[in-house]
């Protein structure tokens, strides 16, 4: 089993009262009054210490997203992030998931600043496309929902066409219009670093995935129960495309709270989890989702995703931490403890990659670190050997040339 630490990068200030001042945490929640840059400016520093911190304690990978208009996420450019961390990290694989391929006008864009990343690290890119939350794609960047999957569908056809492609060639599709497609760099990984797609439940995705052999990524805020149906439906769908139930082309997201026990674990970690479900997945109802963004296959099935679930009030009205921690919504306690959780994940979900939310909320970045070298010297060992006898097709072999040496400023 491979570990990847994933960080939303959350605004940490958001007032006590914010659920009863503002109706969402995302589209319009007004910046002007909520932000203040000096925070931010603290936020990502320290966001970017914690993702370093990962790579240096052995986390095989370390995870950026794109998210847009909102406080629950600060990454507008998970790209620029990478960049950061390409040049500080050394060994971590730069997870990317991913660029909002829709949203993108050249869509060639993605491909070049993808490849640019994947040279500067040396090998070590995860190219994640991920369709988009309703919020950002529909609302805060004004997509049409109706035809944003086919747009999806054709801006990731024309990219791996393009890291592909011996020579430049013309591309005309329905939404890109192409005289040259020639993106310069290339990768480094050859025909192209490997592809992740993240999703919350939709049925096609779960086809598209196997059809076309990409790794499927759950992302889920509410544990694995919650998120047991999904997986199946993934897993039945790899069944339809004749492929194995390889279990590292699936990856799937966790918080996890490594303490000495249960009630150190509530100490550490309890407030921090209720601000992130209460402020950060604040969302209006209306804007989880709007006519067109889930396909009738879909809706026919009854699949609904876990935000619009939130949005609307079916996950939970209010929470507690003693909610939070029955439902499996977050994973805490001895590492003895959190150790035979992931040991249930893999029997019941047979995911090879876990992704972990070490961060969340407001935490405070000494509980991050000390949660961190917990799961890594303690809980990981303990998992680590499971699925060994299965090949990673969906993972970068490894950096092709040696970490640039970091030189002190003069």
């Amino acid at each position: 089993m491979k570990f990847h630490w994933f960080h939303l990068m959350p605004y940490p200030q958001l007032p006590e009262d914010f659920r009863e001042r503002y109706r969402s945490v995302w589209v319009d929640a007004p910046v002007k009054e909520l932000f203040d840059p000096v925070v931010g400016h603290q936020a990502y520093n320290d966001y970017l210490d914690e993702l370093e911190y990962a790579d240096q304690l052995g986390f095989d990978g370390i995870c950026v997203n794109e998210h847009h208009a909102n406080a629950y996420g600060l990454m507008p450019s998970p790209n620029l992030m990478a960049a950061a961390l390409a040049r500080r990290t050394s060994s971590a694989k730069l997870v990317v998931l991913g660029n909002s391929v829709a949203l993108y006008n050249p869509v060639i864009r993605v491909a070049e600043e993808m490849a640019l990343l994947d040279v500067l690290s040396g090998g070590r890119l995860v190219a994640g496309f991920p369709v988009g939350t309703p919020m950002d794609t529909a609302y805060a960047m004004g997509q049409n929902p109706v035809t944003l999957r086919e747009k999806y569908y054709e801006g990731v056809e024309l990219i791996l066409k393009a890291w592909r492609a011996d020579k430049p060639f013309a591309f005309n599709g329905k939404h890109n219009q192409l005289r040259y497609v020639n993106p310069w760099p290339r990768p480094m990984q050859q025909p192209h670093p490997p592809v992740w797609i993240p999703g919350g439940g939709s049925i096609e995705t779960w086809d598209w995935c196997a059809e076309n052999d990409y790794l499927y990524a759950y992302l889920s805020y509410f544990g694995f129960r919650q998120a047991k149906a999904s997986m199946d439906g993934y897993w039945e769908a790899v069944d339809r495309a004749g492929r194995d139930r390889n279990p590292y082309r699936a990856g799937f997201l966790q918080f996890v709270g490594v303490a000495e026990d249960e009630a150190h674990a509530e100490e550490l970690y309890a407030e921090a989890a209720l601000y992130f479900y209460e402020r950060c997945m604040h969302i209006y109802g209306g804007f989880a989702s709007p006519p067109g963004y889930s396909t009738a296959s879909t809706l026919r099935r009854g699949a609904t995703s876990q935000v619009r679930q939130a949005a609307e009030g079916g996950m939970f009205p209010r929470l507690d931490w003693k909610t939070i921690v029955d439902n499996g919504y977050i994973v805490i306690g001895s590492p003895s403890r959190v150790a035979e959780q992931l040991h249930e994940f893999a029997d019941e979900m047979n995911v090879g990659h876990l992704m972990l939310l070490m961060h969340f909320g407001n935490l405070k970045k000494e509980t991050v670190l000390y949660n961190t070298r917990r799961f890594a010297q303690e809980v990981a060992p303990e998992v680590r050997g499971r699925f060994s006898d299965w090949e990673d097709h969906w993972w970068p072999k490894g950096a092709a040339v040696a970490a640039p040496e970091l030189q002190p400023a003069q």
